[in-house]
């Protein structure tokens, strides 16, 4: 039941900021912006950090948050466990405005979630 919540709350849209994103097709522009910092909603609670190494860590609704990564063809794309439950493998548009990253499922079709770099 958790994962249904979090695959609701990781991916809801978010409601829109005044500065406008900017896609990140590059992996390398990728780790610049978000290793060694933590990717934080705390409205709903997360807090993730993408590894260099190919791995990312951390909470959500205070469930560990474990998975690897990879960039394939400008898109992030993870595969994850919350709690112990597997979050299918999934390829997402990133977009970065300022201090706040947007990934968005499906090959930025999908639903978006927006993350503070702290």
């Amino acid at each position: 039941m958790k994962w249904v919540y979090f695959t609701l709350v990781a991916f809801c849209a978010q409601p829109a900021i005044a500065q406008s994103f900017t896609a990140l097709s590059d992996e390398t522009a990728f780790l610049e912006r978000v290793n060694g910092k933590t990717l934080s909603n705390r409205f709903y609670g997360v807090d993730i950090s993408v590894h260099a190494d190919g791995t990312l860590s951390g909470t959500g609704l205070a469930w560990g948050v474990s998975g690897t990564w990879d960039w394939q063809d400008g898109y992030f794309c993870r595969a994850m466990t919350w709690g112990g439950d597997p979050i299918p493998y999934n390829c997402q548009l990133v977009e970065i405005a300022g201090e706040r990253v947007r990934f968005t499922s499906d090959f930025g079709a999908g639903d978006s979630a927006t993350f503070k770099l702290r």
